[in-house]
């Protein structure tokens, strides 16, 4: 009986694990997330105040699992999305606003860059189908 109860509970640790590192939560239809300001072909100095937008949602920390909601995530010059059934990853290009921060500031050199954002569900994990604004690229000079 022990063997039993032993292997019944690997096994449903291995179905919740497996299917939790997997499973995306479902986007809220016409949900959009949009960079308010800066303008797409702005100039702008560092640091950069960025001001997230977001319609047919709302944004909870994460950790907050709630129907409905996300939190935002800023990609900085990022060429290729990461793998949107996974955690999103957390560096100096893909910024986390796990609080559920709707602006922010950050310091770029001058040059060219990219900006854009994805909504993160309550463990980081991208929305089905991921909830993206467009991409818009801004100069920052001297």
């Amino acid at each position: 009986m022990k063997n039993f109860n032993l292997l019944s509970l690997v096994a449903f640790s291995l179905f919740f694990v497996g299917t939790s590192a997997t499973s995306a939560t479902l986007a809220p239809k016409n949900a959009k997330a949009y960079i308010v300001s800066p303008l797409d072909g702005a100039k702008v100095k560092s640091p950069v105040k960025v001001v997230f937008g977001l319609e047919g949602m709302g944004v909870a920390p994460a950790g907050v699992k709630s129907p409905k909601t996300g939190h935002h995530h800023l990609l900085v010059d990022v060429k290729k999305l990461p793998n949107t059934k996974l955690p999103l990853p957390a560096d100096k290009n893909h910024i986390h606003f796990g609080g559920g921060q709707t602006e922010t500031t950050v310091d770029l050199e001058p040059g060219e860059h990219t900006l854009q954002l994805i909504m993160g569900d309550h463990t980081h994990i991208p929305h089905n189908p991921p909830i993206l604004s467009e991409k818009i690229t801004i100069t920052v000079v001297k």
